[in-house]
């Protein structure tokens, strides 16, 4: 079966390899995807927000050890119960835990009503993804537009939304989508390589909400979250 054709732009070799991963990892990948919406459908406004905390913690550090950070984290009943302090002492394998603990407790205000999270009452009020994660941006302190898609993708309000982060860049060079990975990403920027992945994503014939967790599984040999 010819999985690729010449009229793709970018790097043939790497799009090749891209869809023998997908044609592989598919049934793996829609399994991985169900479980998220899965998750929104089911599960708590607790287990909601603990993505949420997952999210704030992965920036510049590894998602494995920011899941066992949480993991630690609700073992001691400190996610919705923690003091920045509390809280602070159980992140020592991520980096910039004072500030990500802070962080915590700020989001925790932000969805905390009548004494309780409330975070799906929240989402709820937006029937459009893109600005569902302007607001969270806007409203959740450390968090940018890479955490709030990889946010959103986990509890299955991710269709669309490209989460942009090193492995993503290093394939999107690869690919010949982008020239050269940048230092930082301005607002203006993540948005148009969320365009041109889209549109990669279009022309390879892989669903968008798909291919991070294929490119993720490349860079790392598992599809993880």
């Amino acid at each position: 079966m010819k999985i690729y054709n010449n009229s793709i732009d970018g790097n043939l070799n790497l799009v090749k390899d891209i869809q023998e991963i997908y044609y592989t990892k598919k049934e793996d990948v829609q399994k991985k995807l169900d479980d998220f919406k899965n998750l929104w459908k089911y599960g708590s406004d607790t287990e909601i927000f603990i993505e949420l905390v997952f999210c704030l913690l992965t920036p510049q550090s590894k998602a494995k050890s920011s899941w066992s950070a949480v993991q630690r984290l609700i073992k001691k009943d400190l996610i919705l119960n923690g003091s920045k302090n509390e809280i602070s002492k159980e992140l020592n394998i991520v980096r910039f835990r004072n500030k990500k603990a802070e962080y915590i407790v700020n989001a925790r205000k932000v969805f905390t009503k009548k004494n309780k999270i409330s975070i799906k009452y929240e989402i709820m009020q937006f029937n459009d993804n893109y600005k569902l994660r302007e607001w969270i941006v806007k409203n959740v302190k450390g968090i940018g537009f890479k955490e709030a898609s990889h946010f959103l993708r986990n509890i299955g309000k991710g269709e669309n939304l490209a989460i942009i982060d090193r492995h993503i860049l290093k394939n999107l060079k690869y690919a010949d989508i982008i020239k050269k990975i940048p230092d930082s990403i301005s607002i203006k920027n993540y948005l148009n390589m969320e365009i041109k992945m889209r549109k990669f994503a279009e022309k390879i014939k892989i669903p968008m909400e798909h291919l991070d967790l294929i490119l993720w599984c490349k860079e790392t040999g598992e599809i993880f979250k």
